[in-house]
Protein backbone atom coordinates (compact mmCIF):
# COMPACT_ATOMS: atom_id res chain seq x y z
CA UNK A 1 0.00 0.00 0.00
CA UNK A 2 1.56 3.59 -1.01
CA UNK A 3 1.85 5.86 1.50
CA UNK A 4 -0.37 8.51 2.13
CA UNK A 5 0.64 11.71 0.77
CA UNK A 6 0.76 14.41 3.35
CA UNK A 7 -0.55 17.90 2.37
CA UNK A 8 2.22 20.79 1.74
CA UNK A 9 3.91 22.34 4.93
CA UNK A 10 6.73 25.26 5.34
CA UNK A 11 9.75 24.72 7.23
CA UNK A 12 10.38 26.91 10.36
CA UNK A 13 12.60 29.15 8.07
CA UNK A 14 9.60 29.48 5.23
CA UNK A 15 7.30 29.97 8.10
CA UNK A 16 9.20 33.00 9.65
CA UNK A 17 9.91 34.86 6.50
CA UNK A 18 6.17 34.33 5.65
CA UNK A 19 5.66 36.27 9.10
CA UNK A 20 8.10 38.36 8.90
CA UNK A 21 6.88 41.90 7.86
CA UNK A 22 3.89 41.25 9.91
CA UNK A 23 5.83 39.96 12.92
CA UNK A 24 8.29 42.99 12.66
CA UNK A 25 4.69 45.42 12.93
CA UNK A 26 3.87 43.60 16.16
CA UNK A 27 7.48 43.81 18.06
CA UNK A 28 7.17 47.73 17.34
CA UNK A 29 3.79 47.64 18.93
CA UNK A 30 4.93 45.86 21.93
CA UNK A 31 7.75 48.02 22.71
CA UNK A 32 5.56 51.02 22.34
CA UNK A 33 2.79 49.52 24.08
CA UNK A 34 5.36 48.63 27.09
CA UNK A 35 6.63 52.02 27.73
CA UNK A 36 5.96 52.86 31.35
CA UNK A 37 7.18 56.39 33.42
CA UNK A 38 8.37 53.69 36.06
CA UNK A 39 11.66 52.22 35.08
CA UNK A 40 11.86 49.05 36.51
CA UNK A 41 8.38 48.00 34.34
CA UNK A 42 10.78 49.05 31.24
CA UNK A 43 13.86 47.16 32.74
CA UNK A 44 12.15 43.80 34.01
CA UNK A 45 9.83 44.32 30.28
CA UNK A 46 12.25 44.63 28.04
CA UNK A 47 14.42 42.26 29.73
CA UNK A 48 11.83 39.86 29.26
CA UNK A 49 10.32 40.77 25.90
CA UNK A 50 13.92 41.46 24.43
CA UNK A 51 15.09 37.77 24.96
CA UNK A 52 13.65 36.87 21.83
CA UNK A 53 11.78 33.16 21.76
CA UNK A 54 9.90 32.17 18.25
CA UNK A 55 6.65 34.30 19.69
CA UNK A 56 4.73 31.33 18.36
CA UNK A 57 1.69 32.22 20.12
CA UNK A 58 1.10 35.75 18.10
CA UNK A 59 2.81 34.36 14.99
CA UNK A 60 -0.30 31.43 15.25
CA UNK A 61 -3.12 34.68 15.53
CA UNK A 62 -1.41 36.28 12.10
CA UNK A 63 -1.04 32.97 10.00
CA UNK A 64 -4.38 32.21 11.54
CA UNK A 65 -6.20 35.35 9.62
CA UNK A 66 -4.10 34.92 6.95
CA UNK A 67 -5.03 31.87 6.29
CA UNK A 68 -8.71 32.88 5.92
CA UNK A 69 -7.29 36.29 4.05
CA UNK A 70 -6.63 38.93 7.16
CA UNK A 71 -4.21 40.97 7.88
CA UNK A 72 -4.10 44.26 9.40
CA UNK A 73 -3.20 46.33 12.25
CA UNK A 74 -6.22 44.48 14.54
CA UNK A 75 -4.64 41.43 14.07
CA UNK A 76 -1.05 43.13 14.99
CA UNK A 77 -2.81 44.36 18.08
CA UNK A 78 -4.10 41.25 19.15
CA UNK A 79 -0.98 39.55 18.60
CA UNK A 80 0.50 41.90 20.96
CA UNK A 81 -2.05 41.25 23.46
CA UNK A 82 -1.51 37.39 22.86
CA UNK A 83 2.51 37.93 23.53
CA UNK A 84 1.88 40.18 26.66
CA UNK A 85 -0.45 37.69 28.31
CA UNK A 86 2.06 35.06 27.49
CA UNK A 87 4.65 36.91 28.95
CA UNK A 88 3.07 37.98 32.24
CA UNK A 89 2.75 33.97 32.62
CA UNK A 90 6.52 33.55 32.00
CA UNK A 91 7.16 36.24 35.20
CA UNK A 92 4.56 34.10 37.65
CA UNK A 93 6.12 30.71 36.36
CA UNK A 94 9.60 31.26 37.24
CA UNK A 95 8.72 33.18 40.69
CA UNK A 96 6.84 30.52 41.31
CA UNK A 97 9.03 27.28 39.92
CA UNK A 98 11.63 29.37 41.79
CA UNK A 99 13.59 29.02 37.98
CA UNK A 100 17.01 30.83 37.40
CA UNK A 101 17.47 29.85 33.70
CA UNK A 102 15.22 30.78 30.71
CA UNK A 103 16.35 30.44 26.64
CA UNK A 104 20.05 30.18 27.83
CA UNK A 105 20.14 33.35 30.93
CA UNK A 106 18.79 34.20 34.02
CA UNK A 107 15.39 34.60 34.93
CA UNK A 108 13.84 38.03 35.60
CA UNK A 109 13.41 36.81 39.36
CA UNK A 110 17.09 35.63 39.41
CA UNK A 111 17.87 39.56 37.90
CA UNK A 112 15.38 41.49 40.07
CA UNK A 113 13.50 39.39 42.79
CA UNK A 114 10.46 37.64 43.14
CA UNK A 115 8.70 40.68 44.03
CA UNK A 116 9.40 43.03 40.42
CA UNK A 117 8.66 39.89 38.92
CA UNK A 118 5.19 39.09 39.90
CA UNK A 119 4.31 43.26 39.72
CA UNK A 120 5.41 43.56 36.13
CA UNK A 121 3.74 40.26 35.40
CA UNK A 122 0.88 42.11 37.19
CA UNK A 123 1.51 45.17 34.56
CA UNK A 124 1.53 43.41 31.76
CA UNK A 125 -1.87 41.56 32.36
CA UNK A 126 -3.32 44.98 32.41
CA UNK A 127 -1.86 46.22 30.05
CA UNK A 128 -2.90 43.65 27.48
CA UNK A 129 -6.33 44.48 28.83
CA UNK A 130 -6.10 47.94 27.97
CA UNK A 131 -4.93 47.10 24.28
CA UNK A 132 -7.97 44.53 23.80
CA UNK A 133 -10.31 47.23 24.98
CA UNK A 134 -9.44 49.73 22.25
CA UNK A 135 -10.99 47.21 19.67
CA UNK A 136 -14.00 47.67 20.90
CA UNK A 137 -15.23 44.14 20.14
CA UNK A 138 -17.12 42.37 22.85
CA UNK A 139 -16.11 38.46 21.29
CA UNK A 140 -12.80 39.28 21.55
CA UNK A 141 -12.93 40.34 25.10
CA UNK A 142 -14.59 37.51 26.10
CA UNK A 143 -12.47 34.84 24.53
CA UNK A 144 -9.43 36.45 26.13
CA UNK A 145 -10.78 36.54 29.84
CA UNK A 146 -12.40 33.61 29.54
CA UNK A 147 -8.40 32.51 28.55
CA UNK A 148 -6.66 34.47 31.35
CA UNK A 149 -9.17 32.79 33.88
CA UNK A 150 -8.29 29.22 32.39
CA UNK A 151 -4.58 29.80 32.57
CA UNK A 152 -4.87 31.08 36.34
CA UNK A 153 -6.87 27.64 37.02
CA UNK A 154 -3.86 26.23 35.15
CA UNK A 155 -1.30 27.48 37.65
CA UNK A 156 -3.04 26.89 40.51
CA UNK A 157 -3.86 23.15 39.20
CA UNK A 158 -0.07 22.91 38.38
CA UNK A 159 1.06 23.53 42.31
CA UNK A 160 -1.25 21.02 43.38
CA UNK A 161 0.56 18.91 41.68
CA UNK A 162 3.78 20.03 42.49
CA UNK A 163 5.82 17.31 44.37
CA UNK A 164 2.53 14.63 43.81
CA UNK A 165 3.91 10.93 42.73
CA UNK A 166 0.05 10.19 42.26
CA UNK A 167 -0.02 12.68 39.77
CA UNK A 168 -1.84 10.69 36.26
CA UNK A 169 -2.04 11.07 32.79
CA UNK A 170 -5.27 12.83 32.70
CA UNK A 171 -4.34 15.15 35.56
CA UNK A 172 -0.61 16.13 33.58
CA UNK A 173 -2.77 17.03 30.32
CA UNK A 174 -5.39 18.80 32.11
CA UNK A 175 -2.68 21.31 33.46
CA UNK A 176 -1.26 21.33 29.88
CA UNK A 177 -4.77 22.19 28.36
CA UNK A 178 -4.66 25.32 30.82
CA UNK A 179 -1.43 26.30 30.91
CA UNK A 180 -0.52 26.16 27.11
CA UNK A 181 -3.38 24.62 25.34
CA UNK A 182 -6.12 27.50 25.93
CA UNK A 183 -3.92 30.34 24.39
CA UNK A 184 -2.44 28.49 21.62
CA UNK A 185 -6.17 27.94 20.73
CA UNK A 186 -7.34 31.42 21.76
CA UNK A 187 -4.67 33.30 19.23
CA UNK A 188 -5.69 30.91 16.67
CA UNK A 189 -9.99 31.39 17.39
CA UNK A 190 -8.88 35.10 17.62
CA UNK A 191 -7.70 35.08 13.89
CA UNK A 192 -10.63 33.28 12.71
CA UNK A 193 -12.74 35.91 13.97
CA UNK A 194 -10.87 38.83 12.89
CA UNK A 195 -11.20 37.51 9.61
CA UNK A 196 -15.15 37.07 10.19
CA UNK A 197 -15.25 33.18 9.71
CA UNK A 198 -18.14 30.87 9.80
CA UNK A 199 -18.48 29.41 13.36
CA UNK A 200 -17.50 25.86 11.82
CA UNK A 201 -14.27 27.83 10.82
CA UNK A 202 -13.65 28.97 14.16
CA UNK A 203 -14.06 26.09 15.51
CA UNK A 204 -11.55 24.22 13.52
CA UNK A 205 -9.07 26.91 14.02
CA UNK A 206 -9.80 26.41 18.21
CA UNK A 207 -9.19 23.12 17.81
CA UNK A 208 -5.97 23.03 15.57
CA UNK A 209 -4.61 25.46 18.05
CA UNK A 210 -5.31 23.62 20.95
CA UNK A 211 -3.93 20.12 19.67
CA UNK A 212 -1.02 22.35 18.71
CA UNK A 213 -0.63 23.34 21.99
CA UNK A 214 -0.91 20.00 23.79
CA UNK A 215 2.02 18.93 21.28
CA UNK A 216 4.37 21.62 21.72
CA UNK A 217 4.30 20.99 25.46
CA UNK A 218 4.53 17.03 25.87
CA UNK A 219 7.22 17.49 22.98
CA UNK A 220 8.37 20.50 25.21
CA UNK A 221 8.65 18.15 28.54
CA UNK A 222 10.58 15.31 26.87
CA UNK A 223 13.14 17.82 25.53
CA UNK A 224 13.46 18.24 29.68
CA UNK A 225 14.88 14.68 29.45
CA UNK A 226 16.29 14.44 26.52
CA UNK A 227 18.12 17.49 25.52
CA UNK A 228 21.03 18.89 27.26
CA UNK A 229 21.29 22.45 28.85
CA UNK A 230 22.97 24.29 26.31
CA UNK A 231 20.28 23.17 23.47
CA UNK A 232 17.29 23.64 25.60
CA UNK A 233 18.40 27.04 27.47
CA UNK A 234 17.44 25.79 30.69
CA UNK A 235 18.59 23.35 33.34
CA UNK A 236 18.21 19.68 31.99
CA UNK A 237 16.52 18.31 34.84
CA UNK A 238 14.23 20.96 35.82
CA UNK A 239 11.03 19.75 35.86
CA UNK A 240 12.20 17.07 38.08
CA UNK A 241 13.81 19.84 40.65
CA UNK A 242 10.82 21.52 40.85
CA UNK A 243 9.00 18.18 41.88
CA UNK A 244 6.64 18.13 38.38
CA UNK A 245 6.23 15.12 37.38
CA UNK A 246 5.53 15.06 33.16
CA UNK A 247 4.51 12.62 30.93
CA UNK A 248 8.08 10.52 30.31
CA UNK A 249 7.93 10.12 33.83
CA UNK A 250 4.52 9.33 34.55
CA UNK A 251 4.46 7.06 32.24
CA UNK A 252 7.88 5.37 33.70
CA UNK A 253 6.12 5.11 37.38
CA UNK A 254 3.45 3.42 35.43
CA UNK A 255 5.43 0.30 34.06
CA UNK A 256 8.03 -0.01 36.60
CA UNK A 257 8.79 -2.88 38.99
CA UNK A 258 7.94 -1.90 42.74
CA UNK A 259 11.50 -0.86 43.54
CA UNK A 260 11.81 1.20 41.06
CA UNK A 261 8.59 2.87 41.32
CA UNK A 262 9.28 3.93 44.58
CA UNK A 263 12.68 5.30 43.88
CA UNK A 264 10.40 7.76 41.48
CA UNK A 265 8.22 8.63 43.30
CA UNK A 266 10.53 9.72 46.11
CA UNK A 267 12.37 11.74 43.37
CA UNK A 268 9.30 13.69 42.49
CA UNK A 269 8.37 14.06 46.30
CA UNK A 270 11.67 15.12 47.49
CA UNK A 271 12.27 17.58 43.95
CA UNK A 272 15.55 14.89 43.82
CA UNK A 273 18.00 15.95 41.02
CA UNK A 274 20.96 13.62 42.60
CA UNK A 275 18.38 10.73 41.21
CA UNK A 276 18.40 11.90 37.58
CA UNK A 277 20.61 8.98 36.63
CA UNK A 278 17.71 6.49 38.02
CA UNK A 279 15.33 8.20 36.57
CA UNK A 280 16.32 8.47 33.18
CA UNK A 281 17.32 4.74 33.18
CA UNK A 282 13.59 4.18 34.21
CA UNK A 283 12.75 6.72 31.34
CA UNK A 284 14.75 4.65 29.29
CA UNK A 285 13.85 1.06 30.12
CA UNK A 286 10.04 1.82 30.22
CA UNK A 287 9.86 3.98 26.71
CA UNK A 288 9.04 6.99 28.56
CA UNK A 289 10.45 8.80 26.04
CA UNK A 290 9.05 6.96 22.88
CA UNK A 291 5.80 6.73 24.06
CA UNK A 292 5.67 10.34 25.27
CA UNK A 293 6.97 11.34 21.48
CA UNK A 294 4.02 9.43 20.29
CA UNK A 295 1.04 11.07 22.04
CA UNK A 296 2.68 14.53 20.80
CA UNK A 297 3.06 13.16 17.72
CA UNK A 298 -0.98 12.17 17.94
CA UNK A 299 -2.05 15.93 18.84
CA UNK A 300 0.17 17.23 15.84
CA UNK A 301 -1.95 15.05 13.59
CA UNK A 302 -5.25 15.98 15.16
CA UNK A 303 -4.39 19.60 15.03
CA UNK A 304 -3.68 18.91 10.89
CA UNK A 305 -6.31 17.28 10.70
CA UNK A 306 -9.04 19.90 12.49
CA UNK A 307 -7.44 22.31 9.02
CA UNK A 308 -9.17 20.03 6.76
CA UNK A 309 -11.59 22.36 4.66
CA UNK A 310 -10.12 25.10 6.01
CA UNK A 311 -8.23 25.88 2.70
CA UNK A 312 -4.72 25.40 1.13
CA UNK A 313 -2.84 28.56 0.51
CA UNK A 314 0.72 29.20 1.99
CA UNK A 315 -0.62 30.57 5.53
CA UNK A 316 -2.78 27.38 6.31
CA UNK A 317 0.72 25.56 4.86
CA UNK A 318 2.16 27.64 7.17
CA UNK A 319 0.25 26.04 10.00
CA UNK A 320 0.73 22.71 9.01
CA UNK A 321 4.22 23.20 9.02
CA UNK A 322 4.00 24.58 12.83
CA UNK A 323 2.27 21.76 14.10
CA UNK A 324 5.18 19.59 12.44
CA UNK A 325 7.81 21.32 13.69
CA UNK A 326 6.45 21.30 17.66
CA UNK A 327 7.26 18.33 17.45
CA UNK A 328 10.81 17.50 15.70
CA UNK A 329 12.47 20.86 17.62
CA UNK A 330 15.33 20.09 19.96
CA UNK A 331 14.87 23.17 21.82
Amino acid sequence: MPPIALAPALDLPAIQALARDDMAAVDALIRERLASDVVLINQVAEYIVGAGGKRLRPMLLLLAAGSLGHRGADAHQLAAVVEFIHTATLLHDDVVDESDLRRGRRTANAVWGNAASVLVGDFLYSRSFQLMVELERLPVMQILADTTNRIAEGEVLQLLHVRNPDTDEAAYLRVIERKTAVLFAAATRLGALLAGADDATEQKLHEYGLNLGYAFQIADDVLDYASDAETLGKNLGDDLAEGKATLPLIHAIAHSDETTRSRLRLAIEQGDTEALPDVLAAIRTTGGLEYSRERASQYAQAAEQALDGVGENEFVSALRGLARYAVSRDH
